[in-house]
């Protein structure tokens, strides 16, 4: 279970300095696959590759190079698997030696707020390049920010956490190597917000501000012409040349495009779909451990395609995985039981998502969209879930009742919130739906909806790892006469039905719940359980779908722009703080369990896995280990 401690570090918005290591005090070292190629003459010599002062990432050991880690993934849409373990900001967080989350610097050497945190202003490493050797500069800033951010047929709409009210981020070039970020009003949260989201879409990995323009002004609109752009989208495969950008972007996405420069520690070599998708090192990476040795360790990872949940155990019990914990859906005794026999141990790290039931509250079924409407109905379906069982059946027993709310450890947890309407309790469930109007019950039990149709929702999943927690949810409501439909359904389905407004209900980890203005997007309603009113209010009404009448949506929303605008960090937590408790105590997302152990299957050649972090997508989950460390024992 989740320890009681505080996750985050302290932040101080003053000038940091990156950890760094003079090259003229030095000598670096390097994997032996590069010192080939360098003595083949493909490559130069490291020296020449490495920024003049590289961030040093002091690695809990310091390792040996070389090897491939072995893990798995589940088809195209588990993209953001394989990214979470390489995703580069200017800021990010990382694992400090006692666990907690801290904002370090990435590929910067600097950085430095001023006193009203309207103005950011960040150094590049001197000597900074892509994974093709050609320097990274502000050169690359401008492109992205003047070719990309403002260009409107890649980027339709700025959100609002990049454009904190209404006005988007400025960006001023000071010469080669530094820029600032300017905004119209204080933005305390905005350090967090990039070491989370970057600067967001339209790329995989998202660096900060930077895109290589010497690469990808080829299919930007500005630089080539119709016909050129023409024939990229049809060389790529896609519709239109904007389609060549965005996260699965057949240009922009690392996943799909071995061409493209990037700043990770892995650049893509064999991309999906693929039996074996493959990662090999980027030999221009800007990183060293404490003596000198350009990371990362490892020279390749390889992530085998698995078919269902069953597959993967499978090759767990085998021996056949390296290090992860994403798919791991078996029980906790599982893979505990299988240690010897498969060669890993299991290195403990703790849950901060809670899976919940997301309504749609945005339903184009007219009548379900009053149901969902009615703060009765919600209770009724938060009360009438027996979680304990849920837990005991599913999770080992290794998870606790919990609401969507901030998590034990976060500087924003609420004892209160994380128990609302979690106690489970039959017949008050019964009681709050015969007074929503819902009394009248057909002939198998289950409850009738106004318009004489059987109250029934289809709750969709993402992984057939779900089926049993959906039927158990299922056996709870039909006991107050509600009807669950279970789907599972192909994960870039999922969210695209999300996006596309076409769902009930889903069954997903709801997220974010430590350092929740990181990303407030979710409990706004984005991508969750009000995605077209997210929509409506960061289009200021443009589309979307406006707030159910006499929701609180409309006060979450005037909460975060007045948090996103407060002029000390103290004041935006003030805000911040109403906007949690208004979200949870209306109830719009249904937390069923969290706070458990998340299974983290690591071979015993394996090293440098911390453990005891607390994953979460605010801290890219595995990427706060600081993969780069990682080193596997050569034979």
């Amino acid at each position: 279970m989740m320890k009681s401690k505080t996750w985050i570090a302290r932040i101080a918005l003053v000038a940091l300095s990156a950890t760094a290591m003079s090259s003229a005090a030095w000598a670096f070292q390097e994997s032996p696959m590069l010192t080939e190629m360098v003595e083949a003459g493909s490559l130069p010599p490291v020296d020449e590759r490495l920024p003049k002062t590289p961030t040093v990432v002091n690695a809990l050991e310091v390792g040996q190079f070389g090897g491939t880690w072995h893990r798995a993934y589940s088809g195209p849409g588990d993209r953001w698997g394989p990214t979470k373990l390489m995703e580069e900001r200017v800021l990010k967080w990382a694992a400090g030696p006692d666990g907690t989350a801290q904002l370090t610097n990435g590929y910067i050497e600097s950085y430095s707020v001023n006193e009203d945190s309207t103005e950011f202003t960040f150094t590049l490493l001197d000597g900074l390049k892509w994974s093709d050797g050609e320097p990274a500069t502000t050169e690359d800033v401008k492109f992205w920010y003047e070719d990309v951010f403002l260009n409107p047929k890649i980027i339709g709409t700025i959100d609002p956490t990049f454009s904190p009210g209404g006005k988007p981020l400025e960006v001023e070039i000071k010469d080669e190597r530094t820029f600032t970020v300017k905004f119209a009003q204080p933005y305390v949260y905005f350090l967090q917000i990039l070491a989370k989201d970057s600067t967001g879409e339209p790329s995989l990995d998202r660096p900060s501000f930077m895109f290589p323009k010497h690469y990808l002004s080829q299919f930007n609109d500005k630089y080539a012409s119709e016909e050129e752009l023409a024939a990229a989208a049809t060389k790529f495969g896609v519709a239109s040349w904007t389609d060549l950008w965005g996260s699965k972007g057949s240009a922009t996405a690392w996943w799909a495009n071995p061409d493209l420069p990037v700043l990770t520690a892995w650049k893509i070599e064999t991309p999906a779909p693929a039996e074996n998708v493959t990662m090999v090192r980027n030999p221009y990476y800007w990183a060293v451990d404490q003596e000198g040795n350009q990371l990362p360790y490892i020279d390749r990872i390889n992530h085998r395609l698995y078919q269902d949940p069953q597959s993967l155990a499978l090759m767990v019990a085998q021996g056949q995985i390296d290090a992860q914990d994403r798919g791991m859906s078996e029980p906790y005794d599982f893979y505990k039981e299988n240690e010897e026999r498969g060669n890993y141990h299991l290195v403990p790290w703790l849950g901060s998502g809670v899976w919940s039931l997301v309504p749609n509250l945005n339903t184009t079924d007219e009548v379900l969209h009053e149901i969902y409407a009615d703060k009765r109905v919600r209770q009724a379906l938060s009360v009438g879930l027996d979680r304990e069982l849920i837990i005991e059946l599913t999770q080992s027993g290794l998870a606790k009742p919990i609401q969507a709310a901030p998590v034990n450890g976060s500087p924003y947890y609420q004892e209160d919130l994380q128990n609302h309407w979690t106690e489970y309790d039959p017949d008050l469930a019964d009681q709050l739906l015969d007074e929503a109007g819902l009394d009248q019950r057909d002939a198998e039990g289950f409850r009738l909806r106004p318009d004489g149709k059987r109250f029934s929702i289809v709750v969709q999943g993402g992984d057939a790892a779900l089926a049993k927690q959906l039927e158990l949810i299922a056996e709870s409501y039909a006991e107050i006469g509600v009807e669950i439909l279970p789907r599972v359904i192909d994960r870039t389905q999922l969210d695209n039905n999300r996006t596309n407004n076409d769902f009930d209900m889903q069954y997903i980890v709801f997220d974010r719940l430590t350092y929740v203005p990181a990303d407030p997007r979710i409990m706004m309603g984005s991508e969750s359980y009000a995605n077209q009113s997210y929509v409506w209010y960061s289009t200021e009404g443009e589309s979307g779908i406006a707030p159910p009448e006499g929701s609180d949506f409309q006060k979450i929303y005037d909460l975060w722009d007045k948090a996103s605008s407060a002029p000390s960090v103290e004041e935006a937590d003030t805000s911040m703080n109403e906007l949690i408790r208004t979200f949870v105590e209306n109830g719009y997302v249904i937390g069923v369990h969290g706070e458990g152990t998340t299974v983290n299957v690591v071979s015993n050649k394996m090293h440098n896995v911390q453990p005891d972090l607390i994953m979460d997508d605010i801290f890219r989950e595995v990427g706060l280990s600081r993969t780069q460390q990682y080193w596997l024992e050569q034979d």
